[in-house]
């Protein structure tokens, strides 16, 4: 991602923020409401998760027997995943959820809209949510932990990966309580109001899609699969390259650090999860603003933090002391 040495930009100070200790407390703790999710809740869950796998078939029949996937689409396609994308893995992620650098008010403000745009839930609740999984990681507690099941052989662990994956969205769960994980985040209110217009983002991300398309083909037609594939097929590679971290990165790939947990490295998850999927990585150092700790490991979330900071659009960006880092290598990765 190259250089670690800070630049010689003086950024004003971001706005004041609780140590993230303060955020949670240790486990078995009033950490979490026990509630029986509505129905009104698991309706939106499915629409939301069902629909746009329903539309990119329809897209692809489309295209397929109709001629009308163009490159225009293609190209929509990759540049609202790269954009909005990064509202999750920069914005929800790295800056809201482990603030991994500072930034100004309008950019964390702007970083938690792109994020809300992917429809992965508001962004208190989703920044709630994954501290909570960080405290109790694969443990009692854990929102999504694909191990905590008590059954066996091959029909639970496949039982347990499609928790992970997808099933915990719609399961009664313990809700991470938003006063305790993500109060810094209740406080501001740029971010509340983020987290109040959810629907809006969503519906934006979707009409800046189909205004793109338009701009691009000159047609409505060319909008509306344009808004087809920018926006239901974008949401559902999203998703499941998100869903991917809680399933598949707690289950294959390599542990290079002692984490306590069953987080591991999947290289080849890098590119379609913005660098997230050097997840063992992560939970070894949660607040390092990388994730690929190695030059090889591509993490292109870290070159867009990078960007920001050599651009004085980001300060206090954290860094991971090497002889720390190799310090929780597990034995067999010690050269």
């Amino acid at each position: 991602m190259g250089t670690d040495s800070p630049p010689a930009v003086v950024a004003p100070e971001a706005p004041t923020l609780p140590p993230l200790h303060e955020l949670t407390v240790a486990p078995g703790g009033d950490t979490v409401r026990p509630v029986s999710m509505p129905l009104i809740d698991r309706l939106a869950s499915a629409v939301v998760t069902a629909a746009p796998p329903i539309l990119v078939a329809l897209g692809m029949w489309l295209g397929w027997n109709h001629g009308l996937l163009v490159w225009q689409d293609l190209l929509v396609l990759a540049l609202f995943y790269m954009v909005i994308g990064s509202g999750i893995t920069v914005g929800f992620h790295r800056l809201l959820t482990h603030r991994s650098f500072k930034t100004s008010r309008l950019l964390r403000a702007g970083f938690a809209a792109l994020g809300s745009a992917a429809a992965e839930g508001p962004v208190i609740d989703w920044v709630a949510t994954h501290r909570k999984h960080h405290q109790f990681s694969d443990e009692s507690g854990d929102p999504h932990s694909p191990h905590l099941d008590d059954r066996h052989g091959w029909r639970g662990e496949i039982w347990g990966f499609w928790h992970a994956h997808l099933g915990w969205v719609f399961s009664d769960m313990e809700v991470a309580d938003e006063q305790r994980y993500a109060k810094d985040l209740l406080a501001d209110p740029w971010i509340r109001f983020v987290d109040r217009t959810f629907v809006l983002w969503v519906v934006a991300g979707l009409a800046a899609a189909f205004g793109v398309g338009v701009a691009l083909t000159g047609t409505v037609t060319g909008g509306l699969t344009a808004m087809l594939w920018g926006g239901a097929a974008r949401i559902f590679f999203m998703h499941h390259a998100t869903f991917s971290i809680n399933s598949v990165c707690h289950y294959f790939g390599r542990a290079d650090y002692d984490t306590g947990d069953e987080s591991r490295n999947v290289f080849w998850l890098a590119i379609p999860t913005w660098g997230e999927s050097w997840h063992n990585n992560h939970h070894a150092f949660p607040t390092s603003f990388r994730h690929g700790m190695q030059r090889w490991q591509i993490d292109p979330s870290a070159a867009i933090i990078r960007a920001l900071e050599l651009t004085g659009l980001a300060w206090d960006v954290v860094r991971i002391d090497p002889t720390r880092r190799d310090g929780k290598l597990l034995p067999a990765q010690h050269l």
